[in-house]
């Protein structure tokens, strides 16, 4: 799309290329959460989830914020999303199963909401390549735009997916 994105390595490719972790990266977006709270909210067992965790600190996809006293004496690790993985492309990897991922974790998150409270929109067109280019990257500019502005206090969290795709059914 519009902005331009470094190559992601193949380490960090595959570290997007699934979608638990892609989950885990939105949940800690904005707030930092430990490997039991990640787990907690994934519905899933804690060392399944600090495997995914320690993958994407590994790729610098989630940093490590400074340890916490925990319950008991014992002491957590809060971990944030660095924001890093809206910055490069995937593509060029080699890598494949990323855009199941991606397509897998909208899925697992758009099945916890109200169906009802969410917006969706389908449009069909006709483009040629130039307007094509044109489509993504006018929309690139709309979702740069919001991605890299303060979250506002008190302001609600919501997630986007855009899907652009051939429609193959109707040049049959």
């Amino acid at each position: 799309m519009g902005t331009k994105r470094r190559p992601a390595t193949e380490a960090e490719a595959r570290a997007l290329a699934s979608s638990v972790r892609l989950r885990i990266l939105r949940l800690c977006l904005d707030q930092a959460l430990t490997n039991k709270e990640i787990a907690d909210r994934l519905g899933a067992n804690p060392a399944t989830t600090l495997h995914h965790v320690r993958k994407l600190v590994e790729t610098g996809f989630l940093a490590a914020e400074p340890s916490r006293p925990g319950p008991r004496g014992s002491t957590e690790i809060p971990y944030r999303a660095t924001g890093k993985s809206w910055q490069m492309d995937v593509r060029e990897s080699g890598v494949t199963g990323g855009r199941s991922a991606m397509l897998d974790a909208f899925l697992e998150e758009v099945r916890l909401v109200d169906i009802e409270e969410a917006s969706f929109t389908r449009l069909g067109l006709r483009l040629t390549p130039e307007g094509h280019a044109e489509l993504l990257e006018r929309l690139q500019e709309v979702f740069d735009d919001f991605c890299y502005r303060q979250p506002p206090p008190g302001g609600k969290a919501y997630s986007l997916f855009f899907a652009l795709h051939r429609d193959v059914s109707r040049d049959a």
